[in-house]
């Protein structure tokens, strides 16, 4: 990956031309409101792929004419290649635009440098709540410097960093970003390669938020002690309602701590904790939340190595806790039997909106009889 930010001279001029593009929007951003007529000229920036066969005069007067241009919410630049000078030219504009709401800049090859010149701007700008930087091989100096301006910048609610290659250097400064940030109410760390380390300075972090209410590190190398660090923290957070941690390898251990946080959990409504290599030891660890957890409504498992007999041990669980407000609970990919099938029907008259995903479909077989074979008599066989 460290390869993708040393671009060929073909990708240099590519770069150039993105810039460009990025400046003649740039341009179009800063231009003045004309009148209050018809706005049906809008400029809509989701579809921006002409951007660079248009000329920075054009954009000027077309914004100046009788139209009424109302600048859109939504900046949406994804996969245009704009590299770090594109995103520079593009940031000098965001620092006095009160109009843009939400940033879309996934697939940019921003690097280093496009992250540190966004940072600056976004440090200064109060209207941009929702950014998505994923995919922009940021690494651990981009984080180092995004999450140093979102401490300061209170107003951004969402953060997309998936897919940037954060590992543990990088899980130090998300961790700060947990602590200083308390308006940040959702945030996405899906497919990087965060490990033991950044577990376990990201859980004593998610137990200190007062704020995050949506979390996904699915796609991450979270295990061991790390894992079972992360899911401890979870114990004290009062405000996470949505966590995605599958993916991972949390086993029995990060179980067993994810099922010790749920006795204490009063606010986690949806966990998604498949392909975590959970045994049916593990699931049973787990269970012993369920029975007294009294908010969490959607929990996915599916796709452990917890057999039919982790299964059991879940669903009974759930049985042994009549105020369970769950409403979904899955076990697909995970092979049941009929023992299974006959506690998940009592379990529904318990809770009857209760809805069990289980396996691939099973066939039953009726025994079919043979057909009875005579013996084979010769034609002029005797009587």
């Amino acid at each position: 990956m460290s390869s993708t930010c040393e671009r060929s001279e073909e990708n240099q001029e590519q770069e150039v031309e993105a810039a460009a593009a990025a400046g003649h929007l740039a341009g179009f951003l800063e231009a003045e409101d004309g009148s209050d007529a018809d706005s049906d000229s809008d400029l809509e920036t989701e579809g921006t792929h002409g951007l660079g066969k248009l000329d920075r005069d054009t954009l000027y007067l077309g914004s100046r004419r009788t139209y009424s241009v109302v600048p859109a919410p939504e900046l949406n630049l994804r996969h245009r290649g704009l590299g770090p000078q594109g995103v520079q030219a593009l940031a000098s504009t965001l620092t006095s635009n009160p109009y843009i709401k939400r940033l879309d800049l996934r697939d940019n090859g921003l690097c280093v440098a496009g992250a540190e010149a966004l940072a600056d701007a976004l440090s200064k700008n109060s209207s941009v709540c929702d950014v998505d930087l994923s995919e922009n091989q940021l690494g651990a100096a981009g984080a180092q410097a995004l999450c140093a301006a979102f401490a300061v910048n209170q107003a951004v609610e969402k953060i997309q960093l998936s897919g940037n290659g954060l590992e543990e250097q990088a899980a130090q400064y998300l961790a700060e970003l947990l602590l200083a940030h308390t308006g940040l109410k959702s945030l996405d760390l899906s497919y990087n390669q965060l490990s033991d380390q950044a577990g376990e300075m990201l859980g004593p972090a998610l137990a200190e938020n007062t704020g995050l209410t949506e979390l996904n590190v699915s796609w991450n190398h979270l295990r061991g002690p790390g894992a079972a660090a992360f899911a401890r923290g979870l114990e004290a957070n009062i405000f996470l309602k949505v966590l995605d941690i599958s993916y991972n390898g949390f086993g029995d251990l990060g179980a067993s701590a994810v099922g010790e946080a749920l006795k204490a959990n009063n606010v986690l409504e949806q966990l998604n904790m498949s392909n975590n290599r959970i045994s049916a030891v593990g699931a049973l660890s787990l269970g012993l939340g369920l029975q007294a957890n009294q908010t969490l409504r959607i929990l996915i498992v599916s796709r452990n190595p917890m057999r039919c007999e982790g299964c059991f041990g879940l669903l009974k669980s759930v049985q042994d806790n009549p105020a369970s407000a769950l409403e979904l609970l899955d076990f697909s990919d995970i092979q049941v039997n009929r023992e299974f099938d006959d506690l998940a029907s009592l379990v529904k008259v318990i809770l009857p909106g209760l809805s069990i995903k289980t396996g691939a479909h099973r066939v039953e077989y009726k025994k079919e009889l043979l057909p009875v074979l005579r013996p084979f008599l010769p034609a002029s066989a005797p009587k």
